[in-house]
């Protein structure tokens, strides 16, 4: 669809203050849903949604201390550890993904920061034969450095996936390992390697509105803004310090979705993990609000995600069609008939 000039939203040369992200937050939900959709219409094909599919190559036994996460060795999880998967173990899970309905395959390894070796030429060739089946690629490595962000340019990485998870009020209050400004130039080196940027955060991580406010205006401040955006709910997993956090009202992650468009109307925002939590109505509200991204699949590297054929299902239900690329396809057929673990 193409992009029409004549709209009155944010510029994205101009960030937007704290103040101004927190008021577009409190205002009436329906009003500034109805702001983002007009918006997101102008920008985007409102019936299409982009799949990706996420695998962990690497799980488990990272040492950072993020109080959410089921793949710290400070916490016992139920997660166990296992060591990077073989190349064509992942060319495997690719195939399927793309059987499956993905034009996007993302690729997760449960390192603090990437190390040159054997260990990160194998992710770099992951990443080459992944592109070679014309599917899109990420990765999500945690902090890495500029030579290695070249390798992965280099290798046709697409986008890399680095959250700033909230707001830098709320930071140290779930991260103590690795600093806000760490994340900041881990997307900096990124950007300089001509990789599009995936970032976003987590809702319900014990923050306030105004955490939020801050998560949105960082974001949309960073020059050029994210190319994707993911907005996760907390997965509640056990053993993590913030295992008991009560969960958000579903209105608040509508509203951060709603947000988030005003402020990126170019950026995709993909609906992650905690979409197992929600029902029918808030999706579908999230998708009016600007959402135009899920990932399909059963598991989000360690979390559980909707089945593909319970995605295929609401997708058709609410008239919308997986992205269509010109050289690539995402069916909801194929979707629709992949296996659901509910069957046995």
């Amino acid at each position: 669809m193409p992009e029409r000039t004549d709209t009155a939203v944010a510029d994205p040369r101009t960030p937007p203050s704290i103040e101004a992200a927190e008021a577009l937050l409190a205002r009436p939900l329906l009003e500034l849903v109805f702001e983002a959709a007009t918006i997101h219409r102008q920008h985007h094909d409102p019936r299409a949604i982009q799949c990706s599919q996420l695998l962990s190559v690497k799980t488990g036994g990272c040492p950072e201390d993020c109080k959410y996460c089921s793949q710290s060795a400070r916490y016992d999880t139920p997660t166990g550890r296992s060591p990077l998967a073989e190349v064509d173990e992942v060319l495997d899970a690719a195939r399927q993904a793309q059987a499956n309905g993905a034009d996007r395959f993302c690729m997760g390894a449960a390192w603090r920061q990437v190390k040159d070796g054997a260990e990160f030429d194998a992710v770099v060739e992951m990443v080459r034969r992944v592109k070679d089946l014309g599917l899109e690629t990420c990765v999500t490595l945690g902090m890495l450095q500029d030579h290695q962000a070249a390798r992965l340019a280099e290798a046709g990485l697409d986008f890399y996936n680095h959250n700033l998870d909230t707001g830098r009020s709320h930071y140290g209050n779930v991260i103590g390992t690795r600093t806000y400004d760490d994340r900041l130039a881990t997307l900096e080196r990124v950007r300089a390697a001509g990789i599009h940027v995936c970032s976003g955060g987590i809702l319900g991580l014990g923050e306030g509105p105004r955490a939020r406010a801050e998560l949105l205006a960082e974001l949309a401040g960073l020059d050029p803004q994210p190319e994707s955006l993911p907005i996760n709910q907390l997965v509640h997993v056990a053993g993590t310090p913030l295992a008991e956090e009560q969960a958000l009202p579903w209105t608040e992650v509508v509203r951060m979705i709603a947000a988030a468009r005003v402020l990126m109307p170019r950026t995709v925002i993909r609906l992650s993990a905690g979409r197992t939590e929600m029902d029918e109505a808030t999706q579908a509200l999230c998708f009016l609000a600007g959402a135009n991204s899920i990932f399909v699949g059963d598991e989000l590297l360690t979390t559980p995600n909707p089945s593909p054929s319970g995605d295929a299902a609401l997708l058709a239900r609410l008239g919308l069609e997986p992205l269509r690329r010109p050289d690539r396809t995402c069916s909801t057929a194929a979707a629709t008939d992949a296996h659901d673990p509910s069957d046995g």
